[in-house]
């Protein structure tokens, strides 16, 4: 009874985002990997559903620190504001450049973000997946291009590729990059 209570509480928290019952799936990442390549700014083109994820003109820009880190910085236009935040983002094994793990607070562990393919210059397929107590999993994924919009083979590429690994797109939405600055 006790694990129950606990998954019933959660689920209201997750409300917003995809969830799927057990553990994580394990997708391929990109081979050779070069985080300087991948450094500048990303435009969010479609997502997985994110609670944290509701305005548009979404996008995110990556600079390397002196300490190595990578500095994250996001932005969307959300109820007639631009918001932004802040994290931090790692390389967590040099053997394994393309994935990364992000947090936004000091308090909170590195999330997953696991870069699955990129040509660099034009797209890139990202996703994120936490498990709950291994019962169920909660997954992020995102389309993003070098330019607010990408033509349409190349999204559905990244559809293809992420439906290959075994993660769900049925909930997958473009992002409005109409109207921004």
């Amino acid at each position: 009874m006790f694990p129950i209570f606990w998954i019933l509480l959660l689920l209201p928290l997750v409300s917003a985002q995809t969830y799927h019952w057990g553990p994580c799936p394990t997708p391929s990442v990109q081979p050779n990997f070069s985080l300087q390549q991948y450094l500048g700014t990303w435009y969010e083109i479609a997502k997985l559903p994110a609670s944290f994820e509701r305005g548009k003109c979404i996008q995110a820009d990556y600079t390397l620190r002196g300490d190595g880190t990578i500095r994250v910085l996001n932005s969307q236009f959300y109820k007639g504001k631009v918001r932004t935040v802040e994290g931090t983002a790692v390389v967590q094994d040099p053997k394994k450049p393309a994935k990364l793990g992000v947090s936004f607070s000091y308090f909170t562990p590195y999330s997953p973000y696991w870069v699955l393919s990129t040509d660099y210059v034009s797209g890139a397929v990202v996703y994120s997946c936490t498990d709950v107590l291994r019962i169920f999993h909660v997954d992020y994924a995102w389309i993003l291009g070098r330019s607010r919009f990408l033509p349409a083979e190349e999204v559905e590429y990244a559809r293809q590729l992420l439906a290959k690994e075994n993660i769900d797109t049925f909930k997958m939405r473009v992002t409005d990059q109409t109207g921004c600055d």
